[in-house]
C-alpha cells in the first residue's frame, strides 16, 4: 500500500519536506537563542543594578568626570555623593511621572559646585499635577547629596514630552532640554536624592529604555521562534496527511472502488 513512497514523485517531495522541517528547526532555534540572550543580559543588568545599588557611594566627578562622559547600563543606580549649593531662582517640575502607579511630578533643582558645571538633582516626587504648584524652598548654604546616577530621558519614555509646557516645567530631563532653561547644566546624567524634603518621596531608580536587556524585541523573538516551530509541525501534519491520501487511493484502486468517470 505504501510502496508509492518510493517512486521518484514522492521521493523528492519528502526531501523536500525534510529539508523544510530542518530550516524552520534552524531558524526557530536561532530565534528561541536570541530570546535566551537577552533574558541573560536582562538578569546580569538586573544583578548589576542591584550591586550598584547596595554598593558604597562614589564621587559624582568618579563616574561622570566631564560634560562628553554618558551614563551607561552599567552606571544606571550607582550610589554618588556631590557637593554644592542649590539654585532655587532656576528649579523646575517636570510633570506625568508616575511612581508606584501614581501619577505626579518630580522637583528638580540643579546643585551647583564651586567650579565646573552644575548637576541636576531631582529632590523627589510629589503626587498629582505640576500646574498651580511650586517647588519646596532651598537653602543657598553647602550641602551634600547622596543620590543615584540617573541616566537621560527620551522624548515619550517615562511620560517625557518634548515641550509645550508652561514656564516652570520640564518635559524631559536631558543635556538637550535643560540647556535652553538652566544656565551651565552640562552633564548626560542626573541624580534622583536618596533624601528628600516633607511631602515629596524619594525617586526609584529608571532604567533607559531597552537598557535592562528585556525588551518588545525580545519578546518578538520569541513570537518568531514559535512561528518557525508550527511551520515545521505544519510540514510534518501536511505530509503525513497527503501520505495516508495516497496509501487510501491505492487501496481503492486494488479493490476496484475506483469512481467511475465519464
Amino acid at each position: 500500500m505504501y510502496r508509492f513512497l518510493l517512486t521518484s514523485r514522492w521521493l523528492g517531495g519528502t526531501v523536500v519536506a525534510v529539508l523544510a522541517v530542518v530550516v524552520c528547526l534552524f531558524l526557530g532555534s536561532w530565534q528561541l537563542s536570541r530570546f535566551e540572550d537577552q533574558v541573560n543580559r536582562h538578569q546580569d543588568a538586573v544583578r548589576s543594578a542591584d550591586a550598584a545599588t547596595s554598593g558604597a557611594a562614589v564621587p559624582f566627578a568618579e563616574l561622570l568626570p566631564d560634560p562628553q562622559a554618558r551614563v551607561t547600563t552599567e552606571t544606571v543606580g550607582r550610589t554618588v555623593t556631590l557637593t554644592g549649593r542649590y539654585d532655587p531662582a532656576h528649579q523646575l517640575l517636570v510633570p506625568n511621572r508616575t511612581v508606584d502607579g501614581k501619577q505626579g511630578y518630580y522637583v528638580l533643582t540643579p546643585l551647583c559646585p564651586g567650579e565646573g558645571r552644575c548637576v541636576a538633582v531631582v529632590r523627589g516626587w510629589a503626587p498629582g499635577q505640576a500646574t498651580g504648584r511650586t517647588a519646596p524652598e532651598v537653602g543657598t548654604d553647602p550641602v551634600t547629596v547622596t543620590g543615584r546616577l540617573q541616566a537621560p530621558e527620551n522624548s515619550g519614555s517615562n511620560g517625557a514630552v518634548a515641550g509645550g509646557l508652561p514656564v516652570g516645567q520640564l518635559g524631559t530631563i536631558s543635556p538637550a532640554a535643560l540647556v535652553n532653561v538652566v544656565p551651565d547644566v552640562g552633564y548626560d546624567g542626573w541624580v534622583a536624592a536618596d533624601t528628600v524634603p516633607a511631602g515629596l518621596s524619594a525617586v526609584p531608580t529608571v532604567q533607559p529604555e531597552g537598557g535592562n536587556g528585556l525588551s518588545l524585541r525580545a519578546f518578538q523573538n520569541l513570537g518568531y521562534t514559535l512561528e518557525w516551530f508550527v511551520f515545521g509541525g505544519f510540514v510534518v501534519f501536511m505530509w503525513f496527511r497527503l501520505a495516508r491520501r495516497e496509501a487510501e487511493n491505492a487501496r481503492d484502486r486494488a479493490l476496484g472502488l475506483d469512481p467511475v468517470t465519464d
